[in-house]
Parts: C-alpha cells; structure tokens; sequence
C-alpha cells in the first residue's frame, strides 16, 4: 500500500474504533470513520495473536496488502478504516481473499 493510504499510529487506530461504526461477515471485521479533511482513504491491519505464530500472522498481513493494492482505486476516499482478520483467513486462499474483502467493503457502503 501506498504510504498515504496507511493508518500506522495507535491513537489513529483507537479513534476509528472509537467514533468509527463498524461492519462485518465471517473473515473480517471493518471499522471505519468518515473524515471530511481528507482525500485519500486510510487503511490499517490488524492480525491478533490468536491467529497462529509471527509467520502466519505476516502472510496473512501481505495477503491483505496484495488484496487491498488492488481494491483501492474502486473505494471511496475520505475515510480512515480498520480492518480486523478474523480465524477462517488463516486456511484462505487469495482468490476467496479477494472476494470477501470485495464483500465485507460493499457492506460497509466503501466501494465505488
């Protein structure tokens, strides 16, 4: 992802879960607040521990990224959002990766 489509920061993170509303099927959980000041959409990850070791938790992070790369043009600007990976992603392939960020994104009302 591009350096200002990242949300990095913890305090970034805890205002969008906040003030942020949230949305979710089985694989992911988005949360995600509108921001007026902006043009670019933020996005940050969040992989627990309880998904497996270091390893697992990374390949999940860069399958997201791969996913999200794709998927961002078609998304609507001015927001910051959190996406939470949840345990069905661990044993996903990137097609049904794809696919559920595609869903979990049209329930929220992010895409284009």
């Amino acid at each position: 992802m591009k350096k200002e489509n990242r949300l990095k920061k913890n305090e970034e993170f805890q205002v969008v879960f906040q003030r942020g509303s949230s949305v979710a099927n089985r694989q992911f959980v988005v949360y995600k607040l509108k921001k007026t000041d902006q043009k670019n959409i933020r996005i940050g990850l969040s992989v627990s521990k309880k998904l497996g070791n270091a390893v697992i938790r990374n390949r999940i992070k860069r399958l997201l990224r791969e996913g999200l790369r794709e998927l961002i043009p078609s998304l609507n600007g001015s927001y910051d959002v959190v996406l939470i990976a949840r345990k069905p992603v661990t044993e996903m392939d990137m097609l049904s990766i794809n696919k559920s960020l595609k869903h979990v994104f049209k329930l929220g009302k992010l895409l284009k």
